[in-house]
């Protein structure tokens, strides 16, 4: 299959070269597709960049370029000069057409390459705080990071999934004098419940399910003791419905490393870290903490490592997390954080060139806020529970592919509003049904009682529709983008692919016969496409995490 941007590219390269004598960049070689598809497939303006370095008209270096062009790019049907000096090219069928048999040989893997040259990539993303079920205002994380690692994993990139659970810290206290309140509250007892404490649902429902499992046995227990059994209970049996909801997602991670594991063998990685600090004079002591020297990375004041009371921040152990991931071998790093860690992310990148990372190791994506909207007014709230909508409840509502949709279908550096009645319909308002019900609608074609079973072949002169090329371009542009996707980090790139394509399929469909039973040979090759728009379209499905069904 042949990469058409890429090919134009160096065609026109040449061309400059052996015409001008000139070196033409990146800068000057773009190539886009047209928005008009009566412009052409693809269109370069490159005449135009090179106008003031010639001194020549845009137009006259365009049709210079064009004469060498005709005679070197075979693959082109036609290249043409469009004012003020574009160059437009369009695609012949015959080579647009072999990318159905690529398709077709590829199957599962089509979309797949290897752009990531196999890097090691770690990805953490979600690392909520294991105090209670996750909410609505995860979905957005959860979806992005699953994506990325598809996409990922799909560009021949080695990509760690990992979770990394805050587990230590104040946090897990509050969590333990929660479920203890409402474990004695369960026995008509009373304990006070912090004020700063946790009050869902199911910190009740966990006390209550360690009050049938272990009896009164802890209301008599040693405080300690017993403050240190709830915290462990509370964070183990948090985690595993965090893990459950995560599932339902379709989101899977392959480690789940804890905060805690920093603590142990006496903070042995912490201080590593601190020591490699103060040798290189980064660190001082000042009214019984210690300090990061920050403000030599950037940073707009220095930051506490080791608080007055002995304890570490919160950024301490944070760095020990990411040394120990570059131990383990991974070059890349990428997290997935709220919108209100901003300034986080600057201090932990100074702290990572602290302790000597390289510059760039660590990229962060800032995951803006979503609201959920019906008929206009905001929805905070379950109407079931009265309580912040659940990840679990938003999937059952939804379903999890108009969920996993919406989440990714828009930049997360922009904040959205998700359209709750859009997203329950089933019409092709909404975007995820009319995509799926275009898979369906070619599974239903190829299916058909009495469709015959497609026969392979090596050409398809007959496709000769406009509708018919432009799809086949669309599905040789594919595996770029799910590079392109990949190397940005932008899930967003799937979802506009997909709207682009089905839509011209729906339109394909309604504008022509595939079964024609007076011309077996066009009826034959038309299966082929529309076999090979299936698999295409089933793989960028895939990539968002939407199930792709056979029928609706």
């Amino acid at each position: 299959m042949r990469d058409f941007e890429n090919l134009i590219r160096q065609a026109v390269q040449e061309a400059v070269k052996n015409i001008y004598s000139l070196d033409a960049d990146d800068s000057m070689l773009v190539v886009e597709t047209p928005r008009d598809p009566k412009m052409g497939d693809y269109a370069t303006s490159v005449a135009m960049r090179l106008a003031k370095n010639l001194h020549q008209a845009p137009v006259d270096i365009a049709q210079d370029l064009v004469k060498y062009l005709q005679e070197h790019l075979p693959e082109a049907s036609s290249i043409e000069v469009a004012r003020p000096g574009f160059i437009n090219f369009r695609m012949s069928g015959s080579s647009l057409s072999k990318v159905i048999n690529t398709v077709l040989a590829q199957g599962d893997q089509y979309g797949h390459n290897d752009s990531g040259k196999g890097i090691n990539v770690l990805v953490e993303w979600v690392s909520a705080n294991p105090t209670g079920r996750l909410h609505c205002g995860h979905a957005r994380n959860a979806a992005w990071g699953d994506c990325i690692c598809r996409l990922y994993e799909a560009s021949g990139y080695n990509c760690l999934r990992e979770y990394y659970v805050n587990d230590a810290g104040n946090q897990m206290a509050m969590l333990g004098e929660s479920l203890i309140a409402r474990y004695f509250e369960h026995f008509g007892k009373s304990y006070p419940l912090p004020e700063n404490g946790y009050h869902a649902q199911d910190i009740i429902d966990i006390a209550n399910d360690i009050a049938k499992e272990d009896g009164d046995k802890w209301l008599q227990a040693d405080p300690k003791e017993r403050l240190e059994y709830f915290k462990n209970e509370g964070d183990r049996r948090e985690l595993k419905k965090i893990e459950e909801d995560l599932k339902f997602f379709r989101c899977t991670f392959a480690t789940w490393t804890h905060e805690t594991f920093f603590y142990e063998n006496h903070s042995k990685r912490i201080q590593e870290c601190i020591d490699k600090m103060s040798a290189a004079g980064l660190t001082y002591e000042k009214d019984g903490a210690l300090w990061f020297r920050s403000t030599k990375f950037g940073d707009d004041k220095d930051r506490v490592l080791r608080k007055s009371d002995g304890t570490f921040s919160y950024l301490t152990p944070d760095i020990a997390n990411h040394v120990y991931k570059v131990e383990r071998g991974y070059q890349k790093l990428i997290n997935l954080w709220g919108a209100d860690h901003h300034s986080y992310v600057t201090r932990m990148q100074c702290a990572l060139k602290a302790v000597g990372l390289p510059e760039g190791t660590l990229s962060v994506d800032l995951i803006q806020m979503v609201r959920m909207v019906e008929d206009g007014v905001e929805v905070k709230m379950s109407k079931r529970t009265g309580n912040a909508i659940t990840l679990h409840e938003l999937c059952e509502d939804l379903g999890v592919d108009a969920a996993r949709w919406f989440f990714v279908s828009k930049d997360v550096a922009t904040q959205m509003d998700l359209d709750l009645k859009q997203a329950r319909t089933r019409d092709n308002n909404n975007p995820v049904f009319y995509a799926q019900y275009a898979y369906s609608r070619m599974h239903s074609i190829l299916n058909k009682e009495g469709t015959p079973a497609y026969v392979p072949v090596e050409t398809f002169e007959s496709l000769s529709d406009d509708k018919e090329l432009r799809l086949m371009k669309l599905m040789s542009e594919f595996p770029n983008l799910v590079a392109s996707a990949a190397k940005d980090r932008k899930p967003n790139k799937i979802t506009e692919y997909i709207m682009e394509f089905v839509k011209l399929y729906h339109s394909y469909y309604n504008s022509v016969h595939v079964l024609n039973p007076d011309n077996e040979k066009l009826t034959n090759e038309r299966l082929g496409l529309t076999k090979a728009c299936m698999i295409t379209l089933r793989n960028a499905l895939d990539l968002v995490g939407v199930d792709a069904p056979e029928t609706m």
